[in-house]
Formats: structure tokens, C-alpha cells, sequence
């Protein structure tokens, strides 16, 4: 069921009277034509005109309207080959013509179709996030040896256990020491590095 729909009142005032809110309609696709009949029971006849007719198309042209129900008139219209609005007229006529209403259509093209790569509906790699912290620490530490390696973590501890000590104590020799420390470790690490 297409969402826009426009009412027309069919013999609400009088007989054969047709009455509507919307004398236009603005779409960029299929609508529905709501014929809801009030005392009496009718016969409707529905029909394009304008260059709407060259878009949309009608499942049948005659209705009948039961009184207090709707009839629900489809409007099939092919906006996809259109690159500009198209304009035309509804029309609902009742008592062989003697009573009509004409709505107002104006067909504006449809947001454009988004080509979708077939690639978006493959799964994403199975590769865990670790692996993206993995590849640049093995390129990192790749090429040292393991004595170097266990030279940096006692370089490490030994920066820990500074830190600990300038913290705990305080002062300027405390904080010289570890500066000391940071500075041999840095530099045992560049001559294993080579």
C-alpha cells in the first residue's frame, strides 16, 4: 500500500456530491485514491489526464462506493524515467458526469537509486583486532635478540623501582639518580640495538 493517499467524499452533502481537502498532490511515487462513500451508495468513474496518463496508470476506471465505507483506488505510477516533474489531473466524476472533481498531480523524481557494491554484503575478515597491535610490535621487536629483549625489561624495572624511590623520598639527588638511571638504561638499549 503506497503511503500517500488522498480523500475524496463521495455523496456526503447531497447526492452525487464529491467533495476533497486536496485540490494537489505532490508525489515521486505510487499513491492511493481514498473514495469514501457517506449516505448513499455510488458509482465512481476514475480517470488520468494530462502528462500524468504517460506515468501512472489505473487498475480499473469505475467504482462502486458503498455507503459508509472506503474504496481504495490504487494509482500505479512509474516515476524511474523521469527526470523532471510531470504534471496532470485526477479526476473523479459521479451521476454520469454531472458532479466531478479534479486533483491536481504533480509527479517529482524519486531520490536517486545508490548502486550498492556487491563487496558491502561480504562478511568483514575474521582477523582478530589483535592482530593490528600484533603486526607493528612484531616489526618492532622482530629484529632484537633475546638477550636484548631481557636487557629492556630489567632496564624497565629498574626505571620502576627508580621512579618508586624518587616518589617515596623526594628530592634533587633522588630525582638525579633517576635520571641516571633512565639515561644508562637508554644507553645500554642503543648499543645492544646495534
Amino acid at each position: 500500500m503506497p503511503d500517500t493517499e488522498v480523500t475524496v467524499h463521495v455523496n456526503r452533502e447531497s447526492t452525487g456530491a464529491l467533495e476533497t481537502a486536496a485540490s494537489a498532490l505532490e508525489v515521486d511515487g505510487s499513491f492511493a485514491l481514498r473514495l469514501k462513500g457517506h449516505d448513499a451508495p455510488a458509482h465512481a468513474h476514475c480517470r488520468l489526464a494530462g502528462d500524468l496518463e504517460r506515468i501512472a496508470a489505473l487498475e480499473a476506471g469505475n467504482y462502486y462506493v458503498e455507503p459508509n465505507a472506503v474504496t481504495t483506488v490504487p494509482v500505479a505510477v512509474d516515476a524511474d524515467g523521469i527526470d523532471g516533474p510531470v504534471e496532470g489531473a485526477l479526476e473523479v466524476l459521479t451521476g454520469y458526469g454531472a458532479e466531478s472533481i479534479s486533483i491536481a498531480v504533480t509527479v517529482v523524481p524519486g531520490p536517486s537509486a545508490v548502486d550498492v557494491d556487491d563487496s558491502l554484503a561480504e562478511p568483514a575478515s575474521p582477523e582478530p583486532a589483535s592482530a593490528e597491535v600484533e603486526q607493528p610490535l612484531a616489526r618492532l621487536i622482530g629484529g632484537l635478540e633475546p638477550a636484548t629483549l631481557a636487557v629492556a625489561a630489567l632496564g624497565l624495572v629498574a626505571i620502576g623501582v627508580g621512579g618508586a624511590t624518587a616518589a617515596t623520598i623526594g628530592g634533587p639527588v633522588t630525582a638525579a639518580g633517576l635520571v641516571i638511571v633512565f639515561v644508562g638504561v637508554a644507553v645500554a638499549l642503543l648499543l645492544l640495538a646495534r
